[in-house]
């Protein structure tokens, strides 16, 4: 699949790879001039050639010299715009392919994972682009056309070679054979590595509350053991692979030299040809050595491709993909539903069914499962057994994009992409250029328009990382705009209002309601004001809906909401 992948993306840039090659082709033919000519010199001289046709000679070994350096500058300044174009498609279909994965998946790898592909992926990837192919090309190119010449000076001459070949060859294929596996476990360490660090740091707070550093710090010295064991043997390899190949570099030069003097001594050479063998063998032992070499960054470029090519692979094919539907309100219907989290299970079987337009809260205590139940509404998770409907369509069935279509989930983690106020709110259209008018609307719904009227540029305004900088309770915001112009059919509110202040939580949630009326909101909240402006409660306990009714209906029942209304308010 690599190979077929790898193919195609060679086969788009076909012309300029073409390009290359035939330019280092030319620069090859070149730099035969002089060995070629020097054996001619020598025979010229031996032959008490004239003086005049000896300097016309050394003329043109100093014109092929240039004509090589000129071909040669221009083949790898073609080279590194090849690899860089390529390069740039590799991390293109990298980010499209993250985008387009659901966000369960993307949960499950951790930021650590994508970090690390992203980071030391593309790096050791960019390396072989940018720098090994070039390389390998001309070395490639270089050998075929001087063994090429040292066929037509005397076919008997590779027989020099034929004992390195065979070393090259063993000690080559010994190498590739243990290399790509090596390499995978020393980035899957390192992507371990990279998540450990990346999770001590966001808990740093929490590890120190809990007195647990000493505990942290023990694991992620496990971690970097095994990353250092990882490329320790990755070390190995190349420690008994390299001196087999130094040595067999030594042996061509003298047999050829001992080959071509035999030829010599048979009259089918002249001095001037032997030279011009033995300045040819020393020749093209760089280019081997090159190439060789290259193997060792093509196997570590090569797994990083496939590390990389695996997040396109990951992407969930669709059985069925849902058109329409989008802004349109849709029941839910969940059915036996159970999910787990590494083999640990959160639901154990809820049964709820949401009215088109409906308006439910979910409360509960931490750790009950509330969150997991919208992530499986918004179809982020895929149900370990059971059924989530949304508009009479299984989630399961529907491509990532076909989810969103039909329901959104928006957290309290919201994000500001470097950019416009109005590039940020486009985001959630299939369009890049958004009506204005409909941008200051979707910004009125959720009490934003007056702050982003007062920013120096209003909507032209530029956030982000490196521009003005927004308060969470402003990048909250902008979040819940988004969702006013995306217009789902199902909206999954996972505590999106929990970084204001009450007050004007409940005044911004009322104005939200009022836009989205007609659509199935999920609310997921603390705040016990969310479930008593819903139509119902769905009260989670253990991973089931303990109970399920109206706000006044559970009052009455004295259950477990009953105790929490009364505790919020501090009433008996």
């Amino acid at each position: 699949m690599v190979w077929a992948r790898l193919s195609l993306l060679l086969r788009g840039h076909g012309r300029v790879l073409a390009a290359v090659v035939g330019l280092y082709g030319l620069a090859a033919l070149a730099a035969l001039a002089p060995p070629w000519m020097l054996g001619r010199i020598v025979d010229a001289v031996r032959a008490s050639a004239a003086p005049e046709r000896i300097d016309l000679m050394a003329l043109l070994v100093v014109g092929a010299l240039l004509c090589h350096a000129v071909l040669t500058l221009v083949s790898v300044a073609l080279s590194i715009r090849f690899g860089e174009a390529v390069l740039a498609e590799l991390r293109e279909n990298f980010v499209r392919a993250v985008l387009r994965l659901p966000l369960g998946t993307v949960e499950r790898a951790g930021s650590g994972d994508l970090m690390a592909r992203t980071g030391r992926d593309v790096g050791h990837l960019s390396h072989t682009v940018r720098h090994s192919l070039p390389v390998m090309v001309v070395s490639g190119v270089t050998v075929v056309v001087i063994f090429g010449a040292l066929t037509v000076l005397h076919p008997v001459l590779l027989l020099a070679w034929l004992p390195s070949a065979a070393v090259i060859w063993l000690s080559t294929r010994w190498y590739a054979r243990r290399a790509p596996a090596g390499y995978l476990r020393e980035l899957d360490t390192y992507s371990e590595l990279t998540q450990g660090v990346t999770d001590t740091v966001e808990g740093a707070h929490t590890l120190e509350a809990l007195g647990r550093q000493d505990r942290q710090r023990v694991r992620t010295d496990g971690r970097i053991h095994s990353a250092y064991l990882a490329e320790r043997y990755t070390l190995w390899l190349r420690t008994v692979w390299y001196p087999t190949l130094e040595f067999s570099y030594l042996v061509p030069t003298a047999a050829t030299f001992v080959a071509a003097a035999y030829l010599h001594a048979q009259g089918e050479l002249t001095v001037g040809q032997i030279a011009t063998a033995v300045f040819l063998a020393v020749q093209v032992v760089r280019p081997v050595d090159l190439l060789i070499d290259q193997v060792d960054s093509l196997m570590m470029g090569f797994t990083s491709l496939r590390r990389l090519i695996g997040v396109e692979l990951a992407e969930e094919p669709a059985a069925d993909d849902a058109s329409g539907g989008r802004g349109e309100p849709g029941a839910v219907e969940i059915s036996g539903l159970r999910f787990g989290y590494t083999g640990t299970e959160v639901l154990h079987g809820v049964d709820l069914t949401l009215e088109p337009g409906e308006r439910l809260a979910v409360v509960g205590p931490s750790g009950a499962g509330k969150s997991t139940l919208g992530k499986l509404i918004a179809g982020v998770h895929t149900p370990t057994s059971g059924t989530v409907r949304v508009g009479g369509r299984d989630l399961t069935g529907l491509s990532p994009r076909a989810r969103r279509e039909k329901a959104i989930l928006l957290s309290q983690e919201s994000h500001v992409f470097r950019g416009t106020v109005a590039e940020n709110l486009a985001l959630a259209l299939d369009r890049e250029e958004a009506d204005r008018d409909a941008l200051w609307e979707a910004l009125a719904a959720v009490d934003a328009d007056s702050w982003v009227r007062a920013l120096p540029e209003g909507l032209d305004t530029r956030i982000g990382s490196g521009h003005l900088s927004l308060d969470p309770a402003h990048v909250q915001q902008l979040a819940l705009a988004r969702v006013v112009l995306a217009d789902p059919g199902v909206l999954v509110l996972d505590e999106a209002t929990s970084l204001m202040d009450p007050g004007s939580a409940r005044h911004l949630e009322r104005s939200l309601a009022g836009v989205l009326a007609g659509r199935t909101v999920v609310a997921i909240a603390h705040r016990l004001h969310t479930a008593h402006d819903a139509d119902r409660v769905a009260v989670v306990e253990d991973g089931l809906v303990r109970e399920l009714g109206s706000h006044d209906e559970l009052l009455a029942a004295g259950g477990s909401y009953a105790a929490l209304w009364h505790a919020w308010h501090g009433t008996p």
